[in-house]
């Protein structure tokens, strides 16, 4: 997955193919990996070039600054699966997207920014296989650092999802805050963001992906995440979940709004049946526990809004994965329980949020002279603080594998 940048450079020293700014977030489960490259500006044609740049209209910077333009890619790693991933850092050589400690010029230790629990327990071990030292940032600060680059920076970014369809949200950066991230990782935490670097975890749950994955694998013999996932494709949680109408004799409980539909009792029906484990069809029970995971967070989130008076709530993380059944599921319980004025709001690049964070917080090393800068929205365009104007574009329409071209001119 790849999320076209570039940002301004103040020395020009680098080989044009080096690789910049290697950032994890290394989870309980997942392993997330950002990481810069740079396009090389000898392959484009130079009229295109020139007129990339004439059509950007930049003012109010220093033109004569080089411009470094490039790609973030993006990669995920299961955690049980660390050697994997410390091979693809090796054999992309991204050893080379750090940097060396400034208090100590003669040092060649190469320091790489990471967050997430697997910072600190797998330090030792990155140490020991690829000679690089992490750079631990805080977890919750690249989480919402992350989450405001996206909403901030990438058009079509937000989108809400219902009955099937999915409308992309318009965000107004004047009135973003406040806003409650919910991050759906291996546990939930819930996030009540006021401004950049100004937050507060209010809440969260240690049922989130973890519990499915983990559940999953015991009842149902998945390998991986993704096979549960698609599994519950082809399932039917009804017929594991007690419903209203089995209670009501097939009709609803309409005094207090309950359709015979809804969900009374998650995997109730197994306590009546007379079955066992493997009389239950894999891809119903991954249903059904898929179903149970998400109304759960959906309603949790939603309670945590309704107490701090927010409007807007924000899901994110690797459990999401853009499935429609786990998007409906947390839509439908949100608007559920907050009869329809609340509303789920999902991210495209949902599960990268952290480890954008850690790629942002390069920006205090400021290696070579390489600044990461907040970006704005292309249009309506704006200047930001330090006289710089920055302009962003979608490349196409729907999902987080598709790339979003930046350019940054100088500070």
């Amino acid at each position: 997955m790849d999320l076209l940048a570039a940002v301004s450079n103040q020395q020009n020293s680098q080989p044009q193919s080096q690789i910049s700014h290697l950032a994890l977030d290394i989870g309980g489960s997942l392993i997330k990996l950002v990481y810069f490259s740079r396009i090389n500006d000898s392959c484009r044609d130079n009229d295109e070039l020139r007129s990339h740049n004439e059509s950007l209209g930049v003012s109010n910077s220093d033109t004569s600054q080089p411009i470094l333009e490039g790609r973030l890619h993006f990669a995920k790693f299961e955690t049980s699966k660390i050697n994997d991933c410390l091979e693809f850092i090796r054999s992309k050589k991204l050893r080379l997207g750090g940097f060396h400690d400034c208090t100590s010029p003669s040092s060649d230790k190469i320091f790489i920014k990471a967050t997430g629990g697997g910072a600190y327990k797998f330090a030792d071990l990155f140490k020991e296989k690829l000679g690089i030292s992490l750079d631990k940032e805080d977890e919750m600060d690249c989480l919402v650092t992350g989450a405001n680059f996206l909403l901030k920076a990438v058009p079509q970014e937000a989108f809400t999802y219902l009955d099937g369809q999915k409308e992309f949200v318009q965000i107004d950066h004047n009135d973003l805050y406040p806003y409650l991230l919910v991050n759906i990782g291996s546990g939930v935490s819930m996030i009540k963001v006021d401004g950049d670097g100004k937050f507060e975890r209010v809440s969260g749950t240690n049922v989130g992906g973890g519990t499915f994955w983990g559940l999953g694998r015991l009842l149902t013999k998945c390998k991986n995440f993704d096979e549960l996932l698609e599994l519950s494709q082809l399932g039917n949680n009804r017929v594991v979940d007690m419903l209203v109408g089995d209670i009501y004799g097939g009709t609803d409980y309409a005094k207090i709004g309950l359709s015979a539909t809804t969900i009374a009792s998650s995997f109730g029906k197994a306590i009546s049946d007379n079955k066992e484990l493997e009389d239950y069809k894999p891809e119903d029970i991954s249903r059904s526990l898929l179903r149970m995971i998400s109304n759960n967070i959906g309603q949790i989130s939603y309670l945590n809004a309704l107490r701090f008076g927010l409007k807007r709530i924000f899901f994110a993380g690797f459990f999401i994965r853009g499935h429609a059944y786990t998007l409906d599921t947390i839509s439908v319980a949100v608007h559920f329980w907050s009869k329809g004025e609340a509303k789920a709001m999902f991210l495209r690049h949902e599960g990268f949020l952290g480890a954008l964070g850690a790629f942002m917080s390069y920006e205090k090393q400021s290696l070579h002279g390489l600044m990461v800068h907040k970006i704005l929205p292309r249009f309506p365009i704006s200047v930001s603080s330090a006289g710089d104007k920055i302009y962003c574009s979608l490349n196409s329409d729907s999902n987080e594998n598709e790339g979003i071209e930046c350019t940054v001119y100088g500070m």
